[in-house]
């Protein structure tokens, strides 16, 4: 089982509480580390100053990656206690913390030797699901020990959770951790050799890499031209959720909906009719989102910005840090035709996945100013595709650990929207501010997405024209 859901929903069956923080000695070697010459990346660098722009005001926004699954029989605290700081010590995206000084002065601080690093358990007793939540959910990113692992033992089983800030991690740590706390543990516990692991990489590298590699962009540069002319077309920024949101100046809790778009039997139809059209199963998601924007406002263009991992060598294949980038994805749907739509999704997104090393951060700093360019507003769009039917993420979804990802369901002023493919169904799942109007757009917007899912899987081909009920033609 795989879900993204949450921490609200989060309530574990009762038992105690055990910890793993760091000890006292490690955050006395944290508080004495010196300075690094490793710059933070673009993606710290935008987290730190989002973070520290909704304190000063007040806010609270999400910074966390929240995990849990379910391990049978009673917790090993040896064994996990091996496992936890195995990983810690292993990927030197937990050995550093960040002084902010300004928008502009973010100093890194470096551990030097990982042995310096411990992290010990604490038993906090029986929490209530609410003091669990509230305990989960404490880590910021402007402190070194941003990170923590722990297990809530139940008569037969224990939920391990994992709560790291994003400052230091992104998606990939999924199967990271499967790997390196979950089948380390077992191994341990059934008495074999801990689990032989490639080196890894540093993340440090690749953050004075990224820095040089921008540094040697020009407003001149291809890669920078592309996000610009992508941001003329938008608005002169990133694009924004296509229905209304509501007063986004007021600060809503972000709330997550999830539902199925199709069977096992649709989805296989689906990922056929994306052949046919010379697309893959992508394209036909970004082809879909089109075709479902075009419905309901009759846009003949459809835009959005997607994630996707930026990680180019064998080495950072087994780095943990922040990789994730944006492609730009522009999408032509003027003929209604889901063939048309789905090849125009997929040579976009091809064509723009090289732009993903750029952050829109550094497109800001170098676009002139007639560009007329500006930060995201409130209410942009994001979108993602998740493949949880191949390796890395079956391995999780496939098992009966009862994995979950959860959001912290702070302020949120962004549409994020997941298509998750699955074994056996395709969900969507979408986050979104909290109030009565977003509530009753994302609402829309998912029913007319699921019908057009539908459709193409039934094997319809071209869509009626915008802002009347989805009607398919075959």
């Amino acid at each position: 089982m795989f879900g993204i859901t949450t921490l609200h929903d989060w309530t574990p069956q009762a038992g105690p509480v055990i910890c793993w923080h760091a000890s006292p000695a490690a955050k006395a070697n944290a508080a004495e580390a010196p300075v690094s010459p490793v710059p933070p990346s673009y993606q710290q660098t935008q987290h730190l100053r989002r973070y520290s722009d909704h304190a000063a005001r007040g806010l609270d926004m999400s910074r966390l990656m929240i995990f849990t699954w379910d391990v049978p029989g009673r917790c090993d605290i040896r064994a996990m206690s091996y496992a936890i700081n195995a990983h810690i010590r292993r990927h030197d995206t937990y050995h550093s913390w960040f002084e902010y000084r300004d928008a502009r002065r973010i100093v890194r601080h470096t551990i030097a030797d990982p042995a310096d690093i411990e992290l010990v358990p604490v038993d906090h007793g029986q929490l209530t699901p609410e003091e669990l939540r509230d305990h989960i959910s404490t880590p910021q990113p402007l402190q070194w020990d941003c990170f923590f692992f722990g297990v809530v033992q139940s008569d037969h089983h224990f939920t391990f959770y994992a709560s790291i800030a994003h400052l230091c991690v992104d998606p990939m740590i999924v199967g990271v951790l499967f790997t390196e706390i979950h089948m380390m543990y077992a191994a341990l516990v059934g008495g074999d050799a801990p689990v032989e692991l490639p080196e890894a990489g540093r993340y440090g590298d690749y953050c004075v890499r990224q820095r040089a590699e921008m540094d040697a962009l020009t407003a001149d540069s291809p890669e920078v031209r592309a996000w610009i002319e992508f941001a003329a077309n938008n608005g002169g920024t990133l694009p924004y959720f296509p229905l209304p949101l509501g007063d986004l100046s007021v600060p809503y809790a972000g709330r997550l909906v999830t539902e199925t778009l199709l069977d096992e039997r649709r989805t296989e139809r689906f990922e056929r009719a994306c052949v046919a059209a010379g697309a893959r199963f992508s394209g036909g998601v970004f082809g879909c989102a089109g075709l479902t924007q075009r419905e309901l406002t009759g846009a003949e263009t459809f835009s959005v910005v997607t994630t996707t991992d930026t990680r180019r060598t064998p080495t950072e294949l087994m780095t943990t840090g922040w990789f994730t980038g944006l492609v730009p994805v522009t999408v032509g749907v003027g003929a209604g035709l889901f063939e048309d739509a789905a090849q125009s999704a997929q040579a976009s997104f091809d064509a723009g996945i090289e732009l993903a090393i750029v952050p829109f951060d550094r497109v800001l700093e170098l676009a002139p100013a007639e560009a007329g360019l500006g930060r995201p507003r409130p209410g942009n769009f994001v979108m993602s595709f998740l493949d949880a039917s191949i390796a890395p993420l079956s391995a999780v979804a496939n098992s009966d650990l009862n994995f979950r990802i959860y959001d912290e369901g702070r302020v949120s002023h962004q549409v994020s929207l997941w298509v998750i493919r699955l074994q056996h169904e395709t969900k969507v799942t979408v986050l979104f501010p909290d109030n009565p109007v977003a509530r009753e757009s994302v609402g829309r917007y998912i029913q007319a997405m699921k019908s057009a899912y539908v459709r193409v899987a039934d094997g319809g081909r071209v869509f009626a024209h915008s802002r009347a009920p989805l009607t398919a033609l075959t």
